[in-house]
């Protein structure tokens, strides 16, 4: 068989066996369709050489889209996973091809990420007007986001009956479907509940929108979107004025360097986080000891 008829076998092994979430499964498509249309030729597995991965790669480092961009490392470095990953596929299945292991990922830039000091947290927080019709959602969803450290798409898939404010706690699904525990801190408890006690609907979705219709909505339809989330935070950012860029993200970002700051081991953070690797948490030990450097200076004299 050829390349092609095994990446469709591929691509389902990923879906059905190893119950991948659509959206990987998507991506995957897409990197190795790419890989696909660069052969120009539907050759068999075993006539697959280093020199044609390698004439792949610098087809990626020199890609241009239609508006003239090209792909950066880290998406380039996808595209080879995706790759890797077929050829493990067709290697555990005794199909002779290129061994994985002889392709190596591009060394990429050492990851930094943008936090916000506590001072600018309480800024962000104040900003928020709650005489506003929309403002005891936004404060909740900043409290939520800061204290819990989702991801903006874990924030966006909650539902009113997942999240038990007494014990203030609940469970979400992060990547990979991979289930976790998070907390919510007595602060931001009070401001869902303050939230919902305005609510006079009976939509599931734990942040909506404000849009309003004759006809009865879906909850899908009337759940607030990954853009209005990372709108608001931006909203409010520009508001507390303050400079750096401000997402979701960035305040999962904080949340974790928060509490590596006050003394918290990095496996808990890690499970916290729902890092599949503890190597993704460890960029963020370099944030704090930068911070405990500061600290040290300002305070030891």
């Amino acid at each position: 068989m050829t390349i092609k008829k095994y990446i469709k076998d591929f691509l389902e092994y990923l879906e059905v066996e190893k119950n991948r979430s659509p959206k990987t499964v998507e991506n995957y498509t897409h990197y190795l369709k790419r890989f696909v249309d660069f052969l120009a030729e539907d050759i068999r597995p075993r006539d697959l050489t280093l020199q044609k991965v390698h004439n792949y790669r610098l087809y990626l480092n020199r890609f241009l889209d239609d508006k003239g961009r090209t792909l950066g490392v880290k998406t380039q470095n996808y595209h080879v996973i995706a790759l890797r990953a077929f050829l493990k596929y067709l290697s555990k299945n005794d199909i002779a091809t290129l061994a994985p292991e002889k392709i190596e990922l591009s060394k990429i830039p050492e990851r930094t990420v943008e936090v916000l000091s506590r001072e600018e947290i309480d800024r962000l927080f104040e900003a928020v007007d709650l005489a506003k019709a929309q403002g005891h959602r936004d404060a909740a969803i900043l409290e939520t986001l800061y204290s819990t450290g989702l991801r903006v798409s874990e924030l966006h898939n909650l539902n009113r009956e997942q999240v038990d404010l007494k014990r203030r706690e609940f469970m979400v699904r992060g990547k990979g479907s991979k289930p976790r525990v998070v907390f919510l801190s007595e602060r931001a408890a009070k401001k869902i509940e303050k939230y919902l006690r305005q609510r006079d609907d009976n939509f599931k979705p734990l942040f909506i929108n404000a849009l309003k219709s004759k006809d009865i909505l879906a909850d899908d339809e009337k759940r607030l979107s990954r853009v209005s989330i990372e709108n608001i935070v931006r909203r409010y950012a520009l508001r507390a004025g303050i400079i750096k860029k401000v997402t979701p993200h960035t305040l999962r970002h904080s949340y974790a360097t928060e509490l590596l700051i006050n003394g918290a081991d990095i496996r808990s953070v890690q499970s916290l986080l729902g890092h599949s690797s503890i190597t993704t948490t460890q960029i963020y030990t370099h944030l704090t000891d930068k911070r405990l450097r500061e600290t040290h200076e300002k305070f030891h004299k």
